[in-house]
């Protein structure tokens, strides 16, 4: 007997557990990764110091090329007029902002079953959990991606913006953090990325909107999801490296069990995302709490957050007006107010 022809409400991609946004996003993605790469995301396999931008000098040297550029960029620019560019910074706001949304459905296909069915623990602290591999293609690729933000900073300075130590500290430091969790092989990665995936998709349409001339009211809100990203990255950080540290070497104290990753994965993640957190804490009171009750806090605050890169040429100007007239001069740079920009 012939089973019933599907009704059409049945034949809909309707999502389930394993397929979150009703369909199959990952051969998809293999597809495109094939048409790129000429070789399966499947067959992807990360190498130490084979894989390309795998080793801790070719992070180092990108790193420093970066400062490099930007410094050397604002240089050019001094006796220049800014650059528009409003076409290349609309396109370079949309890309990243499709590309972080795609990235982030990819993170959740692959981590919601797992954190269902095995619970958080198991996909935070067990390599079979967070660190499957289509899951180092993604970590991967992530990492690459914060080499295409390093563009956000040469934006800034052809259309002669301030470059705030804010912003280009957690530029550099982002790749840097990335790299040692690769290399670390620390599972509990996945929990860091998927918030600051999801905060970009937020961040870079706002920028991407704001770029277009459309007024955004919940600008706060781009800062205020940054911190909260970074309270709760720390939360999972702290618990998975205190798992790791009182299993391996104190297992008299209370723990949850084994959790996998390096040790200098762990002080990486915890020192640089401490830092984070603490900077955009200060420049979010800085810049949005205006009640006037602690003046001399805000300022300490402003000047954490917001301070410029050291300027000789404006530095030496400062000094020498300084002397003239007996008065400190406040640092202001290119007339511009310093934003928060990434995370």
């Amino acid at each position: 007997m012939a089973s019933a022809p599907a009704t059409f409400y049945e034949q809909l991609p309707l999502p389930t557990l394993d397929r979150p946004f009703g369909v199959h996003l990952w051969p998809i993605f293999d597809k495109l990764f094939t048409a790129v790469t000429g070789f399966s995301a499947n067959d992807f396999e990360f190498v130490p110091f084979e894989t390309p931008m795998s080793t801790l000098k070719s992070t180092s040297i990108f790193i420093v090329i970066y400062y490099l550029i930007i410094f050397g960029g604002r240089e050019l620019m001094r006796n220049r007029e800014p650059f528009k560019l409003k076409a290349l910074f609309l396109i370079h706001n949309f890309y990243l902002t499709a590309i972080s949304a795609f990235l982030l459905a990819l993170f959740i296909e692959q981590i919601l079953p797992t954190v269902v069915r095995k619970g958080i623990f198991f996909a935070i602290c067990d390599h079979a959990g967070g660190w499957t591999q289509p899951m180092v293609v993604l970590y991967y690729l992530n990492y690459l991606t914060k080499y295409l933000e390093l563009l956000d900073t040469v934006f800034l300075f052809l259309k002669k913006k301030p470059l705030t130590f804010l912003h280009c500290y957690h530029h550099g430091a982002t790749a840097l953090l990335c790299y040692t969790q690769l290399i670390g092989l620390t599972s509990v990665s996945w929990v860091p990325i998927v918030l600051n995936l999801t905060v970009h998709v937020v961040m870079y349409w706002y920028y991407f909107q704001s770029a277009r001339g459309i007024r955004i009211w919940w600008k706060e809100w781009v800062t205020r999801l940054q911190i909260i990203q970074f309270v709760i990255d720390l939360g999972f950080v702290y618990f998975a490296s205190y798992t790791y540290f009182t299993s391996t070497y104190f297992d008299w104290m209370p723990n949850a069990g084994k959790c996998a990753g390096e040790e200098f994965a762990a002080f990486a993640g915890i020192g640089i995302l401490s830092s984070y957190l603490v900077l955009f804490i200060s420049f979010y009171f800085a810049t949005y709490k205006k009640d006037g009750k602690a003046p001399t806090t805000r300022k300490s605050l402003r000047r954490m957050s917001q301070a410029p890169l050291p300027d000789p040429v404006h530095m030496a100007a400062t000094m020498s007006g300084a002397k003239s007239n007996g008065t400190t001069t406040g640092a202001k740079t290119n007339g511009a107010t310093a934003r928060s920009r990434k995370a």
